[in-house]
């Protein structure tokens, strides 16, 4: 027998949810995988999709925290202890920091770079540097310390993922609450429910 569903967050911040998702492993897979392109056109075209995929998760996630903003998450299920609660504010107010701070520190490298590439938005839309990072007298410097927070916040990202999933399938299958149902898409909660061995 199922059990009593909490309520679910709505179509407009699940698929924002997704969405964003999706984007962040596609970048995270394809900026480990940048070596393995030979240079030329083809590293080219991968940087700039690279770039292209951030901002459109930077400006998706922009849309995320106003939807947020504006419409109160589901409650936490009443048998969830409050120390849990607690870890999965701290969780999610990281996870939200990640997915600014990473696009926002590789907009800021690339803005800061010797070679002063263009970006341009899939291959369609010109996109500005940061202003003032060009031309500043510390650009150098701005360009080492982003590439190193970037680089290294990859890894930090990838862990609060990491993290995150196995939180919610913990949820799922161990505690048996609907925590992770109330993300997911109406089409799998039957695959979900059968999974932790209800009908």
């Amino acid at each position: 027998m199922k059990s009593t569903a909490t309520a679910s967050y709505n179509s407009i911040a699940k698929t924002l949810h997704w969405l964003i998702a999706l984007g962040i492993i596609f970048m995270l897979t394809l900026g480990w995988c940048f070596d393995f392109f030979p240079k030329g056109e083809s590293r080219f075209f991968a940087i700039q999709l690279h770039k292209s995929v951030g901002i459109t998760i930077l400006l998706l996630v922009f849309l995320r925290v106003l939807w947020r903003l504006t419409h109160a998450a589901p409650p936490f299920p009443a048998t969830m202890p409050l120390w849990e609660q607690r870890a999965a504010y701290a969780g999610h107010f990281l996870l939200y920091a990640a997915m600014i701070c990473m696009p926002l520190s590789g907009w800021t490298m690339v803005s800061a770079s010797a070679h002063n590439i263009p970006t341009i938005l899939y291959g369609l839309v010109p996109w500005p540097n940061v202003p003032g990072v060009q031309d500043s007298p510390h650009r150098e410097l701005i360009d080492h310390v982003t590439d190193f927070i970037h680089a290294n916040l990859a890894l930090a990202f990838a862990a609060l993922i990491v993290g995150h999933a196995a939180a919610a399938w913990r949820h799922h299958l161990v505690a048996k609450d609907d925590i992770l149902l109330r993300m997911a898409p109406r089409f799998v909660h039957g695959i979900l429910y059968r999974l932790r061995g209800q009908k």
